[in-house]
């Protein structure tokens, strides 16, 4: 099979210049997808699932919001991501959204978001941010200042959430109390998924040793669905 065109880009970021991971499906074309990173960077964990989605005949984008920093130490993970000024993240997948629709590849009108541990958090913030230019937003296990969103009237995204029922990160109550609060105030589709996992269970890399092949495996097929059904 040939290999997923695959690029380094950088994009106009509120008077900046932000950067992130391209990668093409074979075809050349298809819908665009933010995938935001979690709190240990744009690891290769991340750039795979970008590569995953480019397999599926998405045009995905993963935005480097640590600036080329990585690490698999947590205690480092969480100052990293406290040390991120959330306007400034905000500001970052702004304009990968504004990269994706400008970009020659994208076919669809609207852009997806798939966003794990921190960046579940942040696709949240982001589809509320947006509007209606993010057409499907996936949150997995979202943590972090980002996951406490605290109006969704204006998040018009399809929503899907995959959150572990043994998340001691983020106890599966608030995720619950989450799901609640944004079918509600938005009115938009929402679906939440529960696995009897613990934080992290989709990422095959993590330290936590909290992977379980079974749940990620739904859970992506689920997300690869989602994404396909609400992204024309």
């Amino acid at each position: 099979m040939t290999e997923n065109p695959r690029q380094n880009v950088s994009f106009p970021s509120n008077g900046s210049t932000a950067h992130g991971y391209l990668a093409l499906p074979e075809s050349g074309k298809g819908p665009g997808v933010i995938v935001i990173q979690e709190w240990w960077g744009l690891t290769d964990h991340i750039a795979d699932i970008v590569d995953r989605l480019a397999a599926e005949g998405f045009v995905a984008l993963a935005p480097d919001l640590y600036g080329g920093k990585t690490t698999h130490d947590a205690e480092e993970a969480g100052r990293l991501m406290s040390e991120l000024p959330e306007d400034r993240a905000a500001r970052d997948l702004a304009g990968a959204v504004e990269f994706l629709l400008g970009h020659e590849a994208v076919t669809s009108s609207k852009v997806g978001a798939v966003g794990f541990c921190m960046g579940g958090g942040f696709v949240l913030q982001l589809a509320v941010q947006q509007g209606d230019k993010i057409g499907a937003a996936v949150a997995f296990y979202g943590v972090g200042p980002a996951a406490q969103q605290s109006d969704f009237r204006n998040l018009s995204a399809a929503v899907q959430g995959h959150y572990g029922n043994n998340d001691d990160f983020y106890p599966v109550e608030q995720a619950k109390a989450l799901e609640s609060k944004i079918r509600e105030e938005s009115g938009a589709p929402v679906e939440f998924h529960y696995y009897d996992a613990a934080h992290a269970f989709h990422n095959d890399e993590n330290l936590l040793g909290t992977y379980s092949e079974q749940d990620a495996t739904l859970a992506w097929q689920r997300t690869v669905d989602f994404l396909k059904q609400h992204l024309r």
